[in-house]
């Protein structure tokens, strides 16, 4: 056998026809010279720049090659290119080398008897071993692999014609992340996973943390919207952490306030159940079966009792014990009552048993037709923000827990990194530790989570850690870049080297959701309904003519200080 001839294989001679796609006969390129674990280096068989034909595939990173070996077809993605002896001299042929880093294998299914794709390599190649272009056969096997529960989200950039496909199962069971810095597209990529993810399964539960109010028009009738004119999170869904977090000062009387409040919940909870209108209930024969109240327990109180507590400690406390935490609690009480804006958690006027409402419509059970729910967090005050997350990331937990895993879930979190964010920050304590349960155990019981955000360097690496598959757009900086590349696995770290080059709608993604790495272009979702807010604001357009005078301006003041007022 001749250096360039390919060798007979039962898979370089049984590649079956695809209909409606051209056939190619494989281009040999050059030949295997080194191989060192999982990266093996090919000279060129032709020389740098002896391109036969405009037609023919570039040499460039990402792209993916082939590599025939006796027993199987080794393909991989190229990683660098080089010329390790550039000559200075007109004329002369240069050599060139690739390096590839491999990822698996095609080979005879034993079922179907057809090529199929399977990660990692059994069949390592040896010195000599020839490499080739993967053509389309090769790239819709290893990408669009069939029989595989899949959606389309784009098209890989090594050829267009070639769907971009993610794994479902493997993608929303184990965590995923869409990174990319400010404009680059990573809301339309989610929304577009989304919308594919909806379009085939009607009976979804997906919920979406939405700080930005950019998605309330993305998914039409299939979305419940909330915010908070229509929120309902009563307080005592919260658990004396959050409550805590919410109620109690942060100095020294910290301490001195938590103990009282603690005292004034428990008390509270039991008036409401001993209360002559639930005393028949089941909430209150399945409490008192279950035994005492604790300041945990999910039943409901009014805060009225618990300011009466507060009032009637106040008058049992000599003139020498300090009444400070006791005003301070009392007061915080009252005026969070009071504001208008925390109404959807504070406001009720009557307190009943609504749990089941509340579970039922944050998390689409049932779906009734609209499988994901929306919720609007670009008003609600940023002091309780981190709050309300807690309460809802802890109770879709909790109700995947006690349903034994039988609600999948999954839990969207844009700008993730603002309320879990890296770093010892004490303020962001209840939200980070709800998420980061989530994305330890979460995926025993059906709870998925999906981040959005542009500083990965700045999001808790406990949760980041947990996310099995990364979308990565457009990244500018270095440490975020760092992070990345922290997090990567599957041959895709020198992909990564080019996140600073991405252009919009670009990226690299990787991980178990996925068949390999891969280099794509989600599809444009057009400027039609269905796509996520865009407020960016075409200041060269904007300012050639008046934009605002000064009656707008009353009204944007009079509905700022208004939000929340009015609740459905």
């Amino acid at each position: 056998m001749t250096q360039n001839a390919i060798p007979s294989s039962p898979v370089a001679t049984t590649l079956p026809e695809r209909r409606g796609i051209p056939a190619s006969a494989p281009q040999r390129i050059g030949h295997i010279v080194s191989v060192s674990g999982s990266q093996a280096i090919a000279v060129l068989d032709r020389p740098v720049g002896d391109v036969k034909s405009s037609r023919d595939p570039r040499i460039q990173i990402g792209a993916l090659m082939k590599i025939t070996t006796p027993n199987s077809s080794v393909v991989g993605l190229i990683s660098a290119v080089s010329s390790p002896t550039p000559t200075m001299e007109a004329g002369s042929p240069e050599i060139g080398l690739i390096e590839i880093n491999l990822a698996g294998e095609l080979v005879i299914d034993p079922t179907t008897k057809r090529l199929a794709f399977r990660r990692g390599v059994a069949c390592l190649p040896s010195l000599g071993d020839p490499i080739l272009f993967a053509d389309r056969h090769d790239l819709t096997r290893v990408y669009a692999q069939p029989n595989v529960a899949s959606i389309k989200v784009g098209s890989l950039y090594q050829d267009a014609a070639v769907p971009a496909r993610l794994l479902i199962d493997e993608l929303l069971s184990k965590h995923f992340i869409v990174v990319g810095t400010t404009g680059c597209g990573k809301s339309s990529a989610l929304t577009c996973i989304l919308q594919r993810v909806l379009s085939e399964h009607h009976y979804a539960h997906i919920v979406v943390l939405d700080v930005h109010n950019e998605y309330p028009a993305a998914f039409g009738e299939q979305a419940e919207l909330i915010d908070p004119s229509n929120l309902h999170l009563p307080i005592w869904l919260l658990n004396f952490q959050e409550l805590t977090e919410a109620l109690t000062s942060s100095d020294a009387h910290r301490d001195a306030e938590t103990e009282i409040l603690g005292d004034g919940v428990v008390n509270a909870k039991r008036r409401f159940l001993d209360a002559s209108t639930v005393r028949s209930t089941t909430l209150a024969r399945r409490t008192s079966e279950n035994g005492s109240v604790t300041v945990d327990t999910p039943t409901p109180y009014r805060l009225s009792d618990v300011v009466a507590y507060i009032d009637e400690q106040l008058g049992k406390l000599d003139r020498t014990q300090s009444t400070v935490p006791y005003r301070r609690l009392k007061s915080r009480i009252e005026t969070l009552v009071s504001d208008q804006r925390y109404g959807f958690m504070f406001g009720s006027l009557t307190i009943q048993d609504t749990m089941t409402e509340t579970l039922g419509r944050l998390f689409r059970v049932p779906s009734e037709g609209r499988p994901i729910t929306v919720i609007n967090l670009s008003t609600v005050p940023s002091e309780i923000l981190d709050v309300v997350i807690s309460v809802i990331s802890r109770l879709a937990f909790d109700l995947a827990v006690w349903s034994k895993g039988g609600l999948p879930m999954l839990l969207v979190c844009e700008e993730a990194h603002r309320y879990a964010p890296a770093g010892p920050d004490e303020k962001f304590a209840p939200t980070r530790q709800a998420l980061s349960r989530i994305a330890k155990e979460g995926r025993k019981y059906g709870l998925s989570l999906a981040l959005v955000t542009q500083r990965p360097s700045e999001l808790d690496p406990t949760v980041l850690s947990q996310c099995s598959t990364a979308i990565a757009m457009r990244l500018s900086t270095e440490k975020d870049q760092s992070v990345m590349r922290a997090n990567t696995h599957d041959g895709a770290l020198d992909l990564l080297d080019f996140l600073p080059l991405l252009g919009d709608r670009e990226a690299i993604a990787f991980g178990q959701g996925v068949a390999m790495p891969m280099r794509i272009r989600f599809d444009d979702l057009g400027a039609q309904k269905g796509t996520p807010e865009n407020r960016i604001v075409g200041f060269s357009e904007q300012w050639k003519s008046p934009n605002m005078d000064r009656e707008q301006l009353e009204a944007i003041i009079a509905r700022w200080r208004l939000s929340g007022r009015e609740r459905g």
